[in-house]
């Protein structure tokens, strides 16, 4: 036996690091960690094509083609909102359909309106934010002046309670018929002194009163229905005061379930609708008959409330 211990192997010289090979490790970490912070940002801010924070809203209306509803579109979508309409042929539709939870809101109505649809449906849909005031004109392609207008000539108005008794107010206004009692916002056609009156009503659906011009002396229209049937609006031969203190219970508004009256987004929608691109579409779409609003909530609900008081009073 041999008393000899074997050698040990020499080890292998460690290789040396390449100082680029360190920099170029160290560079690609840093790009991945920028990457991923761009992201992050991207995902919290809403920024680029597309965010998962969108919120959508269904709003109910029945001029859902007029442009100024794209303009508010398109601000709201700047701020995570999409904004989705739902056009309505008439207006006893989209309140019905707000209170059943087919809608978020809806924007056709004045406060008159959704006093009466509130007491009747025994509802509470509430106003949010306001819109602004239309006036309501007397049109005629028969005549061009209200002296010209016959005795016993025929007036087309809308046949909704609120709309029809604004109709029989304009009238009386312009002298063409008398009121018992001066008449109130509660009117109807029953209330008419046919003896001191020299015209007549015909009252029709709100859609058809101006298709109803081919056969009356005239006809009472409101403003979106006349700017659809191109009509332009500086024919009219009479129309009530926008900026006046009676015209408080056609001011226009959004409207929502009364759960939902603070909801942010909706108000969000409601101060949107106050920017100056989209008044602007409003008013060259009304030809500048309309009259913007801008009321704090509080001071539309209080409307509201005396209305539906004034309607409950008469029952």
């Amino acid at each position: 036996m041999s008393d000899a211990t074997p050698s040990t192997p020499a080890l292998p010289e460690k290789p040396k690091r390449s100082r680029t090979g360190l920099f170029v490790g160290i560079g690609i970490a840093v790009v991945a960690v920028i990457v991923a912070v761009v992201l992050v940002v991207v995902n919290l801010t809403g920024s680029g094509a597309a965010t998962a924070k969108s919120v959508t809203v269904k709003i109910g209306t029945t001029e859902a083609s007029s442009p100024y509803w794209a303009v508010l579109k398109k601000e709201a979508a700047k701020e995570g909102i999409d904004i989705q309409t739902v056009n309505f042929r008439d207006y006893t539709q989209a309140n019905p359909a707000l209170a059943d939870g087919q809608l978020d809101l809806n924007l056709f109505q004045h406060l008159q309106f959704l006093a009466n649809y509130d007491v009747q449906a025994k509802q509470n849909l509430v106003p949010i934010g306001s819109t602004l005031v239309v006036p309501l004109p007397l049109y005629s392609t028969k005549h061009t002046s209200l002296e010209s207008i016959p005795q016993g000539g025929k007036i087309a108005i809308p046949n909704d309670p609120t709309n029809q008794a604004r109709a029989l107010l304009v009238l009386q206004k312009a002298g063409l018929l008398k009121l018992n009692d001066g008449g109130s916002t509660l009117a109807t056609p029953a209330d008419i002194d046919a003896a001191a009156s020299k015209v007549t009503v015909i009252p029709v659906d709100a859609a058809q009163t101006a298709p109803a011009l081919s056969s009356a002396d005239g006809a009472i229209i409101n403003n979106n229905y006349a700017l659809t049937a191109g009509i332009d609006p500086k024919s009219a031969l009479f129309q009530d005061d926008p900026k006046s203190e009676t015209a408080e219970p056609y001011i226009n508004a959004f409207v929502a379930r009364e759960k939902d009256k603070d909801n942010p987004t909706y108000l969000k929608i409601a101060k949107l609708y106050h920017t100056k691109a989209v008044t602007d579409a409003v008013l060259a779409e009304s030809k500048n008959t309309a009259v913007i609003v801008d009321r704090p909530q509080s001071d539309l609900i209080g409307i509201l409330d005396g209305l539906k008081k004034t309607i409950e009073a008469a029952k």
